[in-house]
């Protein structure tokens, strides 16, 4: 076994890279889904296959491009910004399944094609996230990837429905976000300098707080969302009751 995966630390991102994964990651089942419903019998488990193996290896490359940026000043305080605005994004209702362009091709290149373009635009969100878990390692990524590709594509019904049921799950991965977000803003090559004599455990409180704004900000949106739906319900209950005739 190779010595960089014998540390601890790379475990736990390996866990938060798959977690990551899971929770942005979901619908490209349903993308692969939709892409290969066209496609013959025969055809359909070469089109998840290859189309899978094709989202991979082009989720690999933009992340290997994604860590090269992060390297640049104050590219970590805005990817942090920018998972900072995902996680909150996570924990709102979403009404629009997001799928409706998405069409099946009754070839299996068609598909594979779909399939890989689909995952592209899809996930920049998740793109960010694991750059920002693998902190300039390439090897954590792509372990961390091949892992949870497969337990997307054949375990998302199972994860879907966890996430249904436990909402608690949601906001602990959107609070992963946000502490991820808290310790990449501390490590930013221009924060850096400025924080060299400061203690080890700024990095923890920096991410906690991260998770804390995340959850925070998240859950009171989306309350806030709740209540104005519910008050639009009861006037558009109160205008219609109004126009009907009365002894009706």
């Amino acid at each position: 076994m190779p010595e960089f995966m014998l540390q601890s630390t790379f475990w736990v991102s390996v866990l938060q890279i798959i977690a990551i994964d899971i929770l942005l990651g979901g619908d490209n089942a349903v993308v692969i889904a939709l892409a290969c419903r066209k496609l013959p019998v025969h055809q359909r488990n070469k089109g998840i296959a290859w189309g899978v193996f094709g989202a991979i290896g082009l989720r690999v490359v933009l992340i290997f491009f994604a860590l090269q940026l992060l390297a640049l000043p104050f590219l970590k305080v805005v990817g942090a910004i920018l998972l900072v605005w995902i996680g909150i994004k996570l924990l709102q209702h979403e009404e629009d399944d997001g799928h409706a362009n998405v069409h099946g091709s009754t070839s299996l290149v068609g598909a594979i094609k779909t399939i890989v373009v689909a995952d592209a635009v899809m996930s920049v969100d998740n793109v960010i996230a694991v750059a920002g878990a693998a902190k300039g390692d390439l090897n954590l990524v792509i372990f961390g990837i091949v892992i949870s590709i497969p337990i997307i594509v054949w375990g998302s019904k199972l994860v879907l429905r966890l996430m249904d049921r436990f909402p608690a799950v949601i906001t602990l991965g959107a609070g992963l976000l946000g502490w991820i977000a808290g310790d990449m803003i501390v490590s930013d090559v221009v924060l850096k300098p400025y924080l060299a004599g400061m203690p080890s455990w700024l990095h923890y409180l920096s991410a906690a707080l991260g998770a804390l704004l995340v959850i925070v900000a998240g859950s009171w949106l989306a309350g806030r969302k709740k209540e104005e739906t519910s008050t639009l319900v009861d006037l558009t209950e109160v205008a219609v009751a109004g126009k009907t005739p009365k002894g009706k």
